[in-house]
């Protein structure tokens, strides 16, 4: 009922919704063939702007119930629009990017409405429609902690993942200056860009410019002003860093002239940034094996003072709230004195979470029940932790399903120090061990993989995983942010609303 010619003589920018289902009141490829300038929308979901009530009804009642609303007034319903409205124009998370195999979902004449799968409609529109109903003077109910209101929302929907968010939260109160030593990827550009637009952190990012920037223009990014830097155009700094590396590493085989060469990898200038202070921290890993990233971070930056040695560690988004695998990327078979030292690494990172540790050693025996040498040294380690640590909350060995069963602990070993409340950390006796175990609950338990958090370095670099997903590399810059705070001295995660006590007691 809609023809081409009456698209021709309408206004510069014309609006069509034809909403009618399944056939529109004209046809899309037709209208968008009749008029460059067409901003167009349909009820359908195969085509641009798709109007759907989902995106309104279950929102506004779920709003409306939830204050106890007794009708659903004007000031309801304009406020859902104007929420709707405003999520446009936010950066569409990657989950949703995905949920419709699109690279860069972005605000314009394609995208004037948000998707209906974007799980944001929950909080933002129900959220809307609550404060609208208290302010119009309709709701029975009054909400005050809008924060608590909104983890609801996202528990209604299985998104649970309240330390994450506390995390950010905390990154927000105090951005950091992020190295990407990967910038030629549009992986992390979009990482970079997520974080910028939420305030999390500031990019930085490493590679060569023309690269970098054509990839921009190609997935229609937003990161103007984001400092871009190309190594090998740094004559200067190249130099400095490389007489710096070469002071710290001549007596370990090192010469000027390699050091120099070393420079050019931009792992190392990377480091190099962070050493001498011109970025905070640094994030890579997703196209380098794990080997090829830390070594240039030991090699420049070190580790910490009194620590002998470097860590990996997992935080596993379990059903049963996060649990902290260890080591698993870094020390291959340690030995008792090292497995000590890593659990109060351990131990260290799990508290700058303001969760209490609750540490494991893992074997395949209980409390001597066999003989071997995993075993022995897992029980070695634990008596040495009880004899020169005894405030840390630590048992072994012990087999996994008992770390994480009280009841089967009480039943069988009433004497353990984990008696009380299961384990959240857990110490595996080996690398592929601690590898294996993370890996089979990411696949098969589906726990989100937050990591691998590198410990005991003096300044922070952590290395994503090989081929990790934007979402996974924005977590990573969380905890990065997070890691500089904790070494500058920042409020403590527990000062900010409480949300991480409530987990650990949960």
């Amino acid at each position: 009922c809609v023809t081409v010619d009456m698209l021709k003589s309408m206004a510069k920018n014309p609006i069509v919704f034809a909403m009618a289902n399944p056939n529109p009141e004209i046809a899309y490829h037709l209208a968008i063939g009749a008029r460059k300038d067409l901003i167009m929308a349909t009820g359908r979901s195969d085509y641009p702007n798709q109007v759907n009530n989902v995106l309104g009804f279950p929102y506004i009642f779920r709003g409306a119930l939830d204050v106890r609303a007794t009708s659903i007034n004007e000031p309801m319903k304009i406020a859902a629009v104007r929420a709707i409205a405003d999520l446009a124009r936010k950066t569409v998370p990657e989950s949703v990017n995905m949920a419709y195999n699109l690279r860069n979902i972005k605000f314009g004449k394609e995208y004037i409405i948000p998707k209906p799968m974007d799980f944001r409609l929950m909080t933002n529109v129900s959220m809307a429609v609550a404060k609208a109903a208290i302010e119009s003077g309709v709701a029975r109910k009054k909400i005050t902690d809008w924060d608590a209101y909104a983890e609801e929302l996202k528990r209604r929907l299985g998104m649970d993942d309240s330390i994450m968010r506390a995390i950010t939260n905390k990154a927000k109160s105090a951005p950091k200056r992020v190295v990407f030593a990967e910038a030629d990827n549009y992986k992390i550009l979009k990482a970079a860009q997520i974080v910028k637009d939420d305030n999390i952190a500031i990019p930085i990012l490493l590679g060569h410019k023309e690269v970098i920037n054509q990839l921009i223009i190609d997935n229609a990014l937003e990161l103007d002003g984001v400092e871009i830097i190309e190594p090998a155009a740094e004559p200067v700094r190249m130099k400095k860093y490389a007489e710096a590396l070469y002071q710290k590493r001549q007596r370990k085989g090192v010469t000027l002239f390699e050091a120099n060469k070393l420079m050019r990898d931009r792992n190392y200038f990377g480091a190099a940034m962070v050493e001498f202070g011109e970025a905070d921290a640094m994030i890579s890993g997703l196209t380098k094996n794990y080997v090829s990233t830390i070594k240039p971070a030991l090699q420049v930056i070190g580790t910490e003072n009194g620590v002998n040695r470097v860590a990996g560690m997992y935080m596993m988004m379990t059903k049963k709230g996060p649990v902290f695998f260890g080591d698993t990327t870094v020390n291959v078979d340690p030995t008792v004195e090292e497995l000590v030292d890593l659990t109060l690494l351990l131990e260290k990172a799990v508290r700058q979470f303001n969760i209490q540790p609750r540490i494991a050693l893992l074997s395949y025996s209980n409390f001597g029940s066999n003989e071997g040498p995993i075993p022995d040294k897992m029980r070695k380690a634990v008596n040495i932790l009880h004899e020169k640590h005894p405030n840390i909350v630590v048992d072994g060995d012990m087999q996994g399903n008992f770390a994480i069963n009280n009841c089967l602990l009480r039943e069988n070993f009433p004497f353990s120090s984990l008696v009380d409340s299961p384990a959240n950390t857990l110490v595996f006796p080996n690398l592929e061990s601690g590898n294996i175990a993370y890996k089979l609950l990411q696949e098969l338990g589906g726990a989100e993989a937050v990591g691998p958090i590198l410990l005991g370095l003096k300044k922070p670099v952590h290395i994503v995983q090989l081929g990790s997903s934007v979402r996974e590399i924005v977590n990573m810059v969380t905890i990065a942010v997070l890691d500089v705070q904790a070494k500058e001295g920042a409020e403590p995660l527990t000062k900010r609303k409480g949300i991480l006590n409530r987990i650990a007691k949960k």
